[in-house]
């Protein structure tokens, strides 16, 4: 039996929406980036972008296990000598972009390289609950449903 490898026309590419509200951001984000890299399709291959388009709504209101909050810290550098700088989880939130927590957990899941830079760009992180994508008739992709673990209520007040 020959293997099988998917060509840009068997691709079928679907819109999917999640929602963040309570739901543990590692949990959530592992999932999406399955979904954004196609491999939970049997007609998975590895060198295309074959992957459906992943709507992230109310990312401000994802939730964090343990310390993360405060313990958590994301580095990033300017470019100059002593130019590292830092935010925790915490701070983020009370800033202007709070989808910035989801997308990056998103974003360091999927692989390096032209391939992952392709799909990432098929994922849309929302604050809230409004989105500009009801013209593509997304299907719901309930992960609270899919395991009790994936649901928390009383962590990240």
């Amino acid at each position: 039996m020959k293997t099988y490898l998917a060509t840009p026309k068997d691709i079928d590419k679907k819109w999917l929406l999640i929602d963040a509200e309570d739901i543990v951001l590692g949990r959530l984000a592992a999932i999406a980036a399955t979904r954004l890299r196609g491999k939970h399709k049997p007609t998975y291959t590895p060198n295309m972008d074959c992957g459906d388009n992943v709507i992230v709504i109310n990312a401000e209101k994802v939730k964090l296990t343990g310390n993360k909050l405060q313990d958590k810290v994301y580095y990033r550098h300017t470019g100059y000598p002593g130019g590292i700088r830092s935010r925790t989880p915490a701070s983020i939130f009370a800033g202007p972009a709070p989808e910035t927590v989801v997308s990056l957990a998103i974003q360091r899941m999927i692989p390096k390289g032209p391939l992952g830079r392709r799909q990432i760009s098929n994922l849309k992180v929302y604050a809230g609950s409004e989105h500009p994508h009801e013209a593509q008739q997304p299907e719901i992709l309930d992960i609270a449903a899919m395991n009790p673990k994936n649901k928390r209520s009383a962590i990240r007040g």
